[in-house]
């Protein structure tokens, strides 16, 4: 009997509190309704400046909702911000894309292309899985660049496009590696060699070779393992991976 009477006091308590919860979000919601949009503004800078991100994107929202006002264009790139802060980085994504669309001649829109890059380069995967948000990364970065060459940003950016290019070089590696380890030979050559053309005194350049010259042992291809062998041994000459292909080419071919 105790025991029930505890639960119906716990539950009791939990109504009141969540009763409570919504009454402050029901007064929090009139008293923005009583504002001017330039008040409800202040406020959200205030917020966001203080890094109460998801509480300023609320009011950011509100406004962007009325449209037409002076303030939509900044509380339109403020949403924005708010959500990229929060790590929100897709929902950030959206609402950079809006304010381009909408407001391409904002002062603001340099930044929001460069947002869309960064946002796409903090969701995307590890190599080994897609890398759609790399390449859309990499196209944002592109665009970017193309838009606002003299940006003081336009390093960072290259930077990002130069990491984002790598992270697509490690994939079609691991690729050229699962194709290697299925037999399906061709294909991984075919992976490997994209590899070995776009990047230099790399370790996956290094593996690509390795595996590369692998294919063209067992496929008893002399000439194209020979070339293989001594493109390793100009590049990696002390490494493990050179001599044992050295040693696979001697019992192969002697």
């Amino acid at each position: 009997m105790m025991t029930s009477k505890c639960s119906i006091k716990h539950l009791m308590i939990a109504l009141i509190l969540i009763t409570a919860l919504m009454n402050v979000a029901c007064s929090r919601s009139k008293i923005r309704d009583s504002m001017t949009v330039g008040q409800k503004m202040e406020i959200a800078n205030q917020l966001f400046e203080d890094s109460k991100y998801r509480r300023a994107s609320e009011i950011y929202l509100d406004i962007v909702f009325e449209r037409g006002t002076r303030h939509t264009p900044q509380a339109q790139f403020m949403l924005a911000e708010s959500y990229f802060n929060m790590g929100r980085y897709s929902e950030a994504i959206f609402e950079y894309q809006e304010l381009i669309r909408m407001f391409p001649e904002n002062r603001n829109i340099s930044t929001a292309y460069f947002r869309v890059g960064q946002a796409y380069m903090n969701i995307s995967l590890i190599p080994h899985y897609s890398q759609e948000e790399t390449i859309a990364a990499l196209d944002a970065f592109e665009e970017f660049t193309d838009r606002f060459p003299d940006d003081e940003r336009r390093e960072i950016a290259e930077e990002h496009m130069e990491e984002a290019n790598y992270r697509l070089l490690q994939k079609k590696f691991y690729n050229g590696e699962i194709y290697y380890r299925l037999y399906d030979y061709s294909a991984a050559l075919m992976y490997f060699e994209e590899v070995i053309a776009a990047i230099e005194q790399d370790e996956i350049e290094k593996m690509s070779k390795y595996y590369s010259a692998r294919i063209y042992l067992e496929r008893k291809d002399r000439q194209n393992a020979r070339r293989m062998m001594n493109s390793m041994k100009d590049d990696y000459p002390d490494s493990s991976r050179t001599n044992r292909i050295e040693r696979l080419f001697t019992r192969t071919f002697n």
